[in-house]
């Protein structure tokens, strides 16, 4: 396959999944928003966003959106939610988009806010893209992190396209020994699961920081499988409510695969935030979710369970939805209460 691919977004997920195409003998060029990276890209072979994974000669770089996107076989979307907008928006006048000629995946997780609300990924670039998209955009996700797809550690994907061909398509622009991928019609159910499951892991990873600090007579292994479990519970909840066609979805990798290596691994930077809230009281400076939003560049890094937070406890209102993980995580970031508090109320609750 000699396909002409560009990625849009030269973050950590974005790089690896480029590396994966570019090394099975395709032309990649990654879009960076940085021209240091895209310099360290194209002379180095390094992306400072993964800096001890060395990338295939076939991978370019370019701080040029449009040069990026013109005349390409095939598009992925890698922007963080909070920016995937005015990525999108940048293309629209590129003639190959124009036309329809180009497929476009999203590896993108969360919600995307809207006039009408939060509302899923897709859904939203439909609304923004030509009518040739209309139910053929894919969106890729799965248990899965850069660092490990990068170096070729075996990991989970799913394609999800309501678009039966266009899955298989990129199932097999990714594939390969390491890389398993699998298809799925469930387009809705596979967004939720991905977007929520970064709230939850918030919640881990504040339990599992709170164990670790000397309530470990009350909290143990068990508890996180508890909070595992009402966790995805919720996601299911949620993602049945905003459409999902396919229960068995949450079941799957994009379900409890996903869920649970965003919860478990130290990698994931959601549960590192939430170790953090305990560890180093990072919540301390702000002043409610809003604020912490506003300034979330301050960290360092971006934990996507933040925003996501914000709109699932809009959808479970709007929705009338019981979700008490989700809608703790958002009390918590809003500065309503304190973590160790929700968690002893919460999992008495459990029991009655």
């Amino acid at each position: 396959m000699d396909a002409q691919i560009a990625v849009l977004g030269a973050g950590a997920w974005g790089t690896a999944i480029a590396k994966v195409i570019a090394e099975k003998q395709n032309k990649v060029v990654l879009w960076c928003y940085e021209k240091e990276t895209a310099n360290a890209i194209r002379t180095k072979h390094r992306n400072p966003f993964l800096p001890d994974v060395e990338l295939p000669d076939g991978l370019d770089a370019t701080c040029d959106i449009e040069e990026a996107a013109e005349g390409r076989e095939i598009l992925i979307f890698a922007s963080p939610s909070m920016y995937l907008l005015e990525t999108v928006k940048r293309i629209l006048a590129v003639n190959s988009i124009r036309e329809g000629k180009t497929l476009i995946a999203i590896l993108t997780k969360g919600f995307l806010p809207t006039t009408k609300g939060p509302r899923l990924i897709l859904e939203t670039l439909e609304d923004y893209l030509p009518g040739f998209y209309q139910k053929s955009l894919v969106y890729i996700a799965g248990p899965s992190h850069a660092e490990e797809v990068s170096s070729g550690k075996i990991t989970g994907l799913i394609t999800a396209s309501e678009n039966g061909k266009n899955a298989i398509r990129f199932r097999e622009l990714l594939k390969n020994q390491r890389l398993l991928v699998y298809t799925s019609l469930d387009v809705r159910g596979v967004q939720v699961a991905a977007a929520a499951k970064n709230v939850i892991a918030i919640a881990f990873g504040m339990l599992d920081a709170i164990k670790m600090s000397g309530n470990a007579d009350m909290f143990g292994d068990g508890t996180e499988s508890l909070l595992l479990a009402a966790g995805l519970n919720e996601i299911q909840t949620l993602g049945m409510a905003l459409g999902a066609t396919h229960p068995e979805t949450f079941t799957s990798i994009s379900g409890i695969g996903d869920l649970d290596v965003t919860c478990r691994s130290v990698l994931g930077r959601n549960r590192r935030f939430g170790r953090e809230i305990i560890e180093k009281k990072i919540l301390e400076p702000y002043k409610n979710l809003e604020d912490l939003l506003a300034r979330i560049g301050e960290l360092g890094y971006l934990p996507e369970g933040v925003a996501a937070a914000k709109y699932v406890n809009i959808l479970t209102e709007k929705h009338r939805l019981k979700m008490p993980v989700s809608s703790g995580m958002h009390r918590i970031l809003n500065r309503e209460i304190e973590p160790l508090d929700f968690f002893e109320s919460f999992l008495n609750g459990l029991g009655h």
